[in-house]
């Protein structure tokens, strides 16, 4: 593990420490799935004021850190990638461990359904498709896979099922919990995980098809949110 950053490592941090409007928990612990050896995985949006993109040197799009296992994005750039349906986007707006909410966060969070479009069955399925490639890699060079991805490969293959079907995105995971943590600990076999995989993958296509999800995301709806929240900053500071 890397040691922590400070802000004097890092002038960006202040970005994080003094600009969040979003923070909340991922990982394990967000999907139903930790155990006493999982980490604490967070996630953050932070507003970098408007007068900073007037200068030559524009903000950062993202800041790892300060703590271990932490990651923000700048929120144009988490707008624009959860516009595209991004899988890691779109599930970090839907965590139900939220650290740090500020009126702008919660404008954001009432967006979650303008960014969910049946483009996410595209980049979840390819994001799935190259992750059971490494782990189909695994087997043939280690002869197993490795069981912990396996497993959150599994988690996503559901949660898109479900998204297609329900038109929601719901990434808790505890109505699946103990036959998932089967699979971390190596309990079923590869043939077993990746038959579970086909036949999502298989449930997945045939929801699309009357899937109640949009064809595409509200861009207009999400860019006058980021240009209003643009303009408050230009004022206000």
């Amino acid at each position: 593990m890397n040691e922590p950053t400070t802000p004097e490592e890092s002038p960006h941090l202040t970005l994080v420490s003094e600009h969040t409007v979003y923070a909340c928990v991922m990982g394990s612990r967000a999907f139903g799935l930790a155990t006493e050896a999982s980490d604490t995985d967070r996630r953050g949006v932070y507003l970098a004021p408007t007068p900073l993109f007037w200068r030559f040197e524009k903000p950062p799009t993202h800041v790892e850190g300060p703590r271990e296992e932490e990651f923000s994005w700048e929120l144009e750039r988490f707008c624009e990638l959860a516009l595209r349906a991004n899988p890691n986007i779109l599930e970090c707006l839907h965590s139900p461990l939220v650290e740090r909410l500020t009126p702008v966060g919660e404008e954001l969070l009432s967006l979650r359904d303008a960014f969910l479009s049946r483009r996410a069955h595209t980049t979840f399925s390819r994001y799935a498709a190259s992750q059971r490639a490494k782990l189909l890699a695994d087997v043939r060079i280690h002869g197993a896979p490795r069981w912990k991805h396996a497993m959150h490969l599994l988690r996503l293959l559901l949660s898109c099922r479900d998204l297609l079907r329900t038109g929601r995105l719901t990434i808790d995971a505890t109505p699946h919990r103990e036959r998932l943590l089967a699979v971390r600990r190596g309990e079923l076999t590869w043939a077993e995980a990746d038959a579970w995989m086909s036949r999502l993958t298989d449930q997945s296509e045939a929801a699309l098809a009357t899937s109640p999800l949009p064809d595409a995301p509200d861009r207009l709806r999400v860019e006058e949110f980021l240009t209003r929240t643009r303009r408050t900053s230009a004022v206000t500071r």
